[in-house]
Order: C-alpha cells, then structure tokens, then sequence
C-alpha cells in the first residue's frame, strides 16, 4: 500500500552522498530509491516521511519543500552504535485535493504503526498532526498529545482545518481520541486569553516557555506520556532556526530542541513523532534544516535508549512510596523504576473493569513533583488527570 503514496527519495541526493564515510547515515538507513522501490520493512523500527504540502500552513507558504532540504543535511551526519534498522521510505507528494495529502499521510502512519514501526514526519505544517492523530483510530486506543508549540492552536473550529485550528479538529471531531494534550514552551504573548481557560477548563497542560529555560528536564515527563509528538519549529528561537514565518527573537535554543527530540526518543510509549512549518526559503545558510537533521539524530539515539520501564503491568520491582496529603485526604502513591530512576503517579480509576482509561493509571512525573508532596503540595498533574476520569 505504501507504494500508492511515497515517491522516492530524489536521486540526486543519493548520489550526492555516495563517497560519504561508511558510518554516515547515508550509508546506514535503508532507502526508498527508483530502482530497488520501497525496501523490505521487516525488522525496521524508524521509518522517515517527508510531505511536500503547504496549502494548510496558513502563513507559511514554502514549508512543502522541507524534507529534501533536512535530507541534505541528515544524510551526512555519522551513525552511533545503534543496533536498530532505519529506512526512509521518500515524500508524499501533494494530492489535487489537501485532503487527499491529508489521506495519504494518515494511511502511510496507520500502516507503519500497525507494523510497530514509528513514523517520523518531515515537512508540511503543523495540520498534519491532525492526519497523525487519525492515524490512532485504527488502532482503537485513547490518544496524548504533546506539542512543542509557541501558540495555542485552537483558531476557528468551524474554519477548515488549517495548521491554525488543527487542535480544535482534533478535540472536536468524531471518533474522540484524545486523553490529554499538553503544550510544551508558549509564549503568552502570543496567546488569547480565552485559549488559556480553555484549555484549563479541559485539565490540559499549558507551560509557558519560562518554565524550562533553566531546567529542561522538567519537559521530560510530558513527553513520557506521550503517543504523538508534533514539533513546531517556530517554537525555536530566531536566531537558532530562521527558516519560519512565524520565528520570534525568544524561543528554545538548539541545544533544548536536541534535549526535547531525545526526551520524545526514549520515552516508551511514543509512536508518531513529527517537526513541522520548517520553510527552506527563509531559511539562513541551513541553518535550519541542519538544526532539525540534528533533533531527528537525537530522536533516534533516544529510541535506542529506550528502557522499557514503563509500570503498565506489574509495579513489584518498582520502589513504592505513599504520601498523604492534606491529614490524609489524598493518598498518593508513587513508584520510581530502578532501572531509570524515572518516577510515575498513580491516579486511581472508577472501578469500571477494562476502560479505555486503564493505561493512563500511571502518569510520568518528576522527582520535584514527589518533593512538592512531601510538603503537603497537591501535583497539578494528578489532580487534572482524576478530574478526566471522572
């Protein structure tokens, strides 16, 4: 079926890299070309998709151009010891219609997870997270999203879906999936005030840019928690990524975008991971596309990292602490892996027996959060996560 939707990757660009060394990712990932065709997939973990699609990123007309442009430079960066199989299964082209780019891309991402393999999507704006999310139904499980995003994008609900209102599509149409959504590093002054008590009367996680700058590792647990990872480049700051529209003079530095890639790598549990509005024309010695070559190495080095201690079945190995809240009000129950050292939350469920909540009992948090309970202090975290299952 992926065969109907992907062209190959541009010739050009594997010749350009033939002589690269032997330890360069050219010469280590598997590669949709136009002689061999789509390579075998058995055994593949990551598989890259470019889409050359823009009509949907409002301001940002030239995005479409972005997977050939990150190629150029993720080609030439050296593999580490990863024991894993990568392919890059090519681009999908525009269809006549956005919405055939938008059938494309959920197709090729539902076949790929059905085969337990992570789809990372290159180019086009930020409203294919919506063809990503879609891309869950087939496997009929509840979905959390988290998104790197400077703005809240929630726009007009009855507009068509654009890269400006793709969260409203998600949160509104049928079949509902979404669980939890969590925004990592807004900037409020981008930011209606109607957006933020939104999303605080549905108990999503808003965090503002500021409560990473000097602790990134706080972003960690949401990406833990993640299914799906939707990365807007326009989220970095100007001067590290000029290839945007919508680039802004504050923003993550490159070295946090690495650190965020890398935190969505190894978490277990994410499945689709995508960085979006890159745009070559505005781009400054790609500078850009060199940046984003780099989040995707770390996402995968992430991947390779990956412990496999996430709590979902037994917790019998796991370091077990309870703290009561409020005289006993609340009890909340913790459990570190000792394996990572890595900390969850429980949150306990209505006994419904078999809900579609059942694998968000455990939500990631931090060793703050277990601190902050020890002095009687309620985490936001578990608190918004009963108010969703109730």
């Amino acid at each position: 079926m992926l065969q109907d939707f992907l062209a190959p990757v541009l010739q050009s660009i594997i010749d350009k890299n033939e002589n690269n060394q032997l330890q360069s990712l050219a010469k280590n990932i598997l590669i949709h070309d136009e002689i061999d065709g789509i390579p075998d997939l058995e055994g593949v973990q990551l598989a890259i998709i470019g889409v050359e699609e823009d009509r949907g990123s409002l301001r940002n007309k030239g995005c479409s151009t972005a997977p050939n442009a990150v190629r150029e430079y993720l080609y030439q960066l050296t593999k580490a010891k990863w024991n894993l199989a990568l392919a890059d299964l090519g681009n999908i082209y525009a269809g006549e219609r956005l919405e055939d780019t938008y059938a494309a891309l959920h197709e090729c991402c539902a076949s790929l997870m059905q085969q337990n393999i992570i789809p990372i999507i290159i180019g086009g704006g930020q409203d294919l997270t919506y063809s990503t999310y879609r891309a869950f139904d087939k496997l009929e499980q509840t979905v959390n999203i988290t998104s790197i995003d400077s703005r809240i994008n929630l726009g007009d609900q009855t507009a068509p879906l654009t890269s400006e209102n793709y969260l409203s599509h998600i949160i509104l149409q049928k079949p509902y999936r979404l669980f939890n959504y969590s925004q990592i590093g807004h900037q409020t002054y981008f930011i209606n005030q109607d957006e933020l008590d939104l999303m605080d009367r549905m108990y999503f996680d808003s965090q503002r840019l500021g409560a990473f700058r000097n602790n990134i590792q706080e972003a960690e647990p949401y990406l833990r928690d993640a299914d799906l990872v939707s990365f807007d480049i326009a989220s970095v700051r100007q001067s590290d990524a000029p290839g945007n529209l919508d680039h802004s003079p504050n923003g993550f530095s490159g070295e946090e975008a690495c650190a965020i890639s890398r935190y969505a790598g190894i978490s277990d549990k994410v499945s689709s991971f995508g960085i979006y509005e890159y745009n070559p024309k505005l781009d400054k010695e790609g500078r850009t596309a060199h940046l984003i070559a780099q989040m995707i190495w770390y996402f995968i080095e992430g991947f390779y990292s990956r412990q496999s201690d996430y709590p979902i079945a037994s917790k019998i190995d796991y370091d077990k602490f309870t703290v009561l809240i409020n005289e006993g009000e609340h009890e909340l129950v913790f459990f570190k892996s000792p394996r990572s050292g890595r900390w969850w939350i429980e949150v306990p469920l209505p006994k419904l027996g078999g809900t579609q909540h059942d694998r968000h009992s455990l939500i990631p948090c931090s060793y703050e959060d277990y601190k902050n309970a020890m002095q009687n202090d309620l985490p936001i975290r578990w608190w918004k996560a009963i108010k969703k299952t109730v």
